[in-house]
């Protein structure tokens, strides 16, 4: 194993060419900042070798010992030319000619964006995205957003789950800042752990994402930038109200320390604290909570050496009750007298990324992450109790560089994973604890060619070492190809390997009569093995103009072949069980997407999903529960033309639409606690208006759920909750019915 990550760290210093120059052009400015040029033209005089400036303003060009003139234009700029006696590095500054006779050009950025370029099928989510719905935490960010489903996990909880091409957030990489983030304990409340004000923007990848973030990510990859001290407001303010009596305040405080430090001081606390139970079957109809979460985040830049680091220091203290109405967890807790339940969650995170850009050769970096976390959550579900304690440690050391030219990059390094895990039940037929110590330690290594033009291809691989999963290579390839003009043709294809948190991520069976099953043991963790699965896709972009306005169409394609599923079985309705699968489990997920422009300030965006996603079962192969097999969404959006003073309005409406899903099967139970083989069809419609009265000071106004849509029956057995038929995960709409909110952004730049 060793020799093979000498190999991969120093393989990148044996592929530099000597007949090459490399070099940066920069605008020239009062302090020779490196800002480069992208785009500016670098060639021989009276020859036809030439290149061009990459993003960073790198370039390389071959040479030969004729060549003696280096010719650098760019527009806006003057043409300059320098004498070249020897290879070397070159650093040169453009200055701005004051010739051109000045433009203006105007463009109103897109508030979530794909590349024409990229390789991979990522989607980018900016702020102003997020700003189209309330947002209050990570979970609740995705709702404007086709790519993500937004359901809820169970009628208790009132816990929010995503998931993407047909499979639940388990089987997806959720990072913060690209460190893996919501794994493991955190799986099913963790979204909720992240407000939504700290989030600068999200990249959503489809598909296997890249080797250099880990081996476990199989239906994609999420990621959430946060919000930067040296560019957020100085102080922030958001108030957030809602007719449920939900209450939010978020507060940002950043400042600059000095010329390289910035902090920045986040705060966000929410409550609801009011009892309701609109459809009269004794349950809450979401959750009572408090929480309290704490960031202080430190940056570091130093652009004359290249530096620039980040470290976070994070406390989160999150209290659920829920249960019946009248249940008093004083006198009430882990009895019969009523059925309620409590859940206590405590995190503390610190968090360090360091950055290094070698000013000499730009094109060459270094990069650090590291994080520590323990996360205890302690609950319990009727007379059921489950506590979790996990303590994690995350390290990743990243390598960038070129082979020959900008054309040519590569990215390779080494990262280390630590989780110790000690849980406690006490729950049928199940032992009371389980404690386990998962350690991994990789090597990577990914290629990327662009031309920009037509070709972008990125091939990784990896190769892991793991105490219980043994070691093991993660394949990884993205390729966008253009065919034609506002065009992009991308495949992909990734293998995925993951532990199976099988309590932390099925927390909602807790809430059931059900008793709890661990079939065909023999692994090694739970005694199951791991699951493995294959993800392969294709989608296509194309961008065009519709009766003069900007439009574009996507249509994408993905399965995931699972290898190995650890399957959770709920076609017995007394019974949960788990186990290896055994036969075929496959999710196959196609997406029609369509934006338009319409007019001035007004977005289009609709989208139809079909699923087809299937398991072999113990009782033969089946739908998955509760995932529909069509949705349709769209979302409009409008904005008036901004006055002097900044003021404007701002218009955005969402709809989707559910089709039929099958509930697991009840065909045993009593009649009167037996449900129909699908779930109607159901459709909601959020909206929102924002006034902004100027760069400082906005209100905003909204509705969730407008049409007022509620499933009758979300528990089954609500009238005895410690009978065997009592079951509260058959959820396939919204429970509390309408719901409306209010709020207020104060910012001082």
């Amino acid at each position: 194993m060793k020799y093979i990550l000498y190999i991969v760290i120093l393989l990148p210093a044996c592929l530099f060419s000597q007949d090459n120059i490399k070099g940066m052009i920069m605008e020239a400015n009062e302090k020779k900042e490196h800002i480069g040029l992208a785009g500016a033209n670098v060639y021989w005089l009276n020859t036809e070798v030439g290149s061009v400036t990459d993003l960073d303003g790198s370039f390389t060009i071959p040479y030969k010992p004729d060549y003696k003139k280096l010719v650098i234009s760019y527009i806006g700029f003057k043409t300059d030319t320098i004498s070249i006696t020897e290879p070397k590095m070159i650093h040169h500054w453009l200055q701005p000619t004051d010739n051109l006779d000045e433009i203006t050009v105007t463009s109103r950025k897109q508030t979530t964006s794909k590349s024409y370029f990229q390789a991979e099928n990522v989607i980018r989510v900016s702020s102003d995205e997020l700003l189209k719905a309330a947002c209050c935490n990570l979970s609740e960010s995705f709702e404007t957003n086709p790519s993500i489903d937004v359901n809820f996990a169970d009628a208790v909880t009132g816990t929010k789950q995503i998931k993407m091409l047909g499979l639940t957030s388990p089987y997806i990489l959720i990072a913060t800042e690209n460190i893996p983030s919501i794994r493991g304990a955190s799986q099913a409340f963790g979204l909720s752990f992240i407000p939504g004000t700290w989030v600068e923007s999200i990249q959503i990848t489809k598909g296997a994402g890249s080797v250099v973030n880990g081996y476990e990510s199989i239906a994609g990859q999420i990621n959430a930038e946060l919000v930067k001290p040296s560019t957020d407001d100085k102080l922030f303010v958001n108030f957030y109200g809602a007719s449920s009596e939900r209450l939010e305040l978020n507060t940002h405080i950043n400042t600059k320390v000095s010329n390289k430090w910035h902090t920045g001081f986040y705060l966000h606390g929410n409550t609801h604290n009011k009892k309701h139970d609109v459809n009269d079957d004794g349950f809450l109809d979401m959750p009572l909570y408090n929480q309290i979460n704490i960031m202080n985040r430190w940056q570091y830049t130093n652009t004359e050496k290249g530096f620039v680091s980040f470290i976070n220091f994070k406390f989160l203290n999150d209290e659920k009750q829920t249960g019946q109405v009248n249940f008093n967890p004083d006198k009430d807790k882990l009895t019969a007298n009523s059925w309620g339940s409590e859940i206590d969650t405590k995190r503390y995170e610190v968090s360090a990324k360091l950055g290094y850009v070698n000013p000499e050769i730009p094109w060459q970096s270094i990069g650090v992450q590291t994080a520590f976390s323990s996360h205890k959550q302690q609950s319990y579900f009727g007379i059921n109790q489950y506590h979790i304690t996990q303590n994690s440690l995350y390290a990743n050391a990243i390598y960038n560089s070129i082979i020959s030219d900008s054309r040519h990059k590569i990215k390779t390094g080494i990262s280390y994973t630590y989780d110790h895990y000690d849980e406690f039940l006490e729950a049928q037929n199940l032992d009371s604890n389980y404690k386990r110590t998962e350690r991994s330690a990789g090597a990577f290594f990914e290629y990327n060619f662009d031309n920009l033009e037509k070709l972008n291809l990125t091939a990784g691989l990896r190769i892991d070492n793991h105490n219980l999963l043994g070691t093991f290579v993660t394949p990884r390839l993205h390729a966008r190809y253009t065919p034609w003009e506002k065009s992009a043709l991308r495949v992909s294809f990734g293998r995925g390997k993951r532990s199976a948190n099988i309590f932390a991520e099925n927390q909602s069976m807790f809430s059931t009569s059900r008793t709890i099953n661990i079939l065909n043991t023999g692994g090694k963790i739970y005694g199951l093995d791991p699951e493995i699965a294959w993800n392969y896709g294709v989608s296509f972009l194309q961008g065009f103009n519709l009766f003069g306005r900007k439009a574009d169409v996507t249509l994408d394609y993905y399965k995931t072949d699972f290898k190995n599923q650890i399957v959770v079985d709920y076609e017995n309705p007394q019974e949960v069980n788990f186990y290896n699968l055994d036969g075929k489990s496959y999710a196959n997920s196609f997406q029609l997407e369509f934006n338009y422009n319409a007019f001035e300030h007004f977005d289009l965006r609709t989208a139809y999903k079909y699923y087809d996603v299937k398991t072999d079962y113990n009782v033969g192969k089946l739908e998955k529960p509760l995932m529909p097999t069509h949705r349709l969404f769209a979302n409009v959006s409008y904005e008036t033309g901004k006055e002097d003073n900044g003021s404007h309005w701002k218009f955005d409406a969402t709809f989707n639409w559910l089709g039929s899903q099958r509930f697991s099967s009840t065909a045993t139970n009593p009649i009167q606690y037996q449900l129909p083989e699908r779930t109607p069809t159901v459709g909601t419609l959020n909206a929102q208006i924002t006034k902004v009265f100027s760069p400082k000071f906005e209100l905003y106004l909204g509705g969730e759920n407008i049409t007022n849509v509620r499933q009758s029956n979300p528990i089954l057995g609500a009238d005895d909750p410690f009978g065997s038929n009592f079951d509260t995960n058959f959820v396939y709409g919204p429970i509390f019915g309408s719901m409306y909110y209010a709020g207020l952004r104060f910012k001082i730049k």
